[in-house]
């Protein structure tokens, strides 16, 4: 009974059902697996073009509002930070002497010059690789607008190596005291190169901000309202800068003269009373002779920093800081934070006076 059983057509179709039956669940969890792998792709790339389609309109748009703005040079850093507080976003700002650059011997890139056909200004600052390469700068471009930030600026000549002669320097003597001892080595007053430093003078900033507000005008004279609101931002930030170093330094007695390598802080130290003794001479690092009359200065008159800056070699400042138990700071004249910068080095400064 069982074999027959077994051979029954109703058996043999109920395994052919069972087969056909099991056939189907495959076909349909197949179906179910292709639809899942296709909805996950298709989540997959609205999630790629989610990210990306923005990101892609983004550029667009960017690199069409990059081309609507005015380009320009500026020789320094400081410049760069002056144009960028008045042009704002209507002008893209390109800088000659980058960080740790020094613009007394800097020489401008291949690539920078190939630049400079598409500016149409060029602040200048009036610092020394201008003297040699600025009719080049000109040349590259001679549809280029050049402006000199520092025009209108009454310069005075580089302070030189003070000899030890000048034991004191105070508020209380004369305003030409310090100058009698500011000699060359052939024991000459030197009258040789004009201070180009301006831009770290409060006032003397303000006429470089002037100036670079009106060639903006000049050429973009559309934008005129947004350049003079900026500028008086500027202003009044410049003037506050000029507020907090009165007050840094009012409080400063007899010794108002700190030692520097590179002097770069002469109208700065003009504009608050104070007296900068530079460490090289004539441009150069000092000779031995000289690092003695130094020495013997910085202990007579009981100086304990040395202020240098990352363009220049620290090798003689840190024979001097050696010497009288000291210290060497950096104080760089051409960081691009301006405001932030001076009220840095003035606090420096007037550390080092007390």
């Amino acid at each position: 009974m069982h074999s027959r059983r077994s051979g029954s057509p109703f058996l043999n179709l109920s395994y052919k059902f069972d087969d056909f039956e099991m056939t189907s669940k495959e076909l349909f969890a197949e179906h179910m697996n292709r639809r899942s792998k296709i909805l996950c792709r298709m989540a997959a790339w609205i999630f790629i073009g989610s990210i990306f389609i923005p990101l892609l309109v983004y550029g667009v748009c960017r690199g069409a509002d990059e081309e609507s703005k005015i380009p320009v040079f500026v020789s320094i850093l400081p410049q760069r930070y002056f144009v960028i507080k008045i042009g704002g976003p209507r002008i893209h700002v390109s800088t000659m002497v980058l960080p740790g650059a020094n613009p007394h011997t800097f020489e401008p890139r291949p690539r920078q010059m190939v630049e400079l056909v598409k500016a149409k200004v060029y602040f200048a600052a009036g610092v020394p690789f201008e003297t040699t390469w600025l009719v080049r700068i000109a040349s590259a471009n001679p549809r280029m607008v050049i402006v000199h930030t520092d025009a209108g600026i009454e310069k005075k000549n580089m302070d030189m190596h003070q000899y030890p002669e000048a034991e004191s320097i105070s508020r209380s003597q004369p305003a030409d005291h310090a100058l009698r001892f500011q000699k060359s080595r052939n024991g000459h007053l030197h009258e040789g190169e004009k201070d180009p430093h301006t831009w770290l003078s409060p006032p003397l900033a303000k006429i470089h901000a002037r100036n670079i507000l009106n060639a903006l005008v000049d050429v973009d004279p559309s934008f005129r309202g947004l350049y003079e609101a900026n500028y008086q931002k500027l202003e009044t930030e410049i003037d506050a800068v000029d507020s907090r170093l009165k007050d840094v330094f009012s409080g400063v007695g007899q010794r108002t003269a700190f030692m520097v390598f590179h002097p770069a802080w002469g109208y700065f130290a003009e504009t608050y009373n104070l007296k900068q003794v530079p460490v090289e001479v004539e441009g150069k690092e000092p000779k031995p002779a000289d690092l003695r009359h130094l020495i013997l200065w910085a202990k007579n008159n009981n100086v304990k920093v040395v202020f240098t800056q990352k363009q220049f070699s620290a090798k003689s400042a840190e024979v001097i800081a050696g010497a009288i138990n000291g210290q060497v700071i950096y104080a760089d004249p051409l960081a691009e934070e301006w405001s932030e910068n001076l009220l840095f080095v003035a606090e420096k400064f007037r550390e080092a006076l007390r």
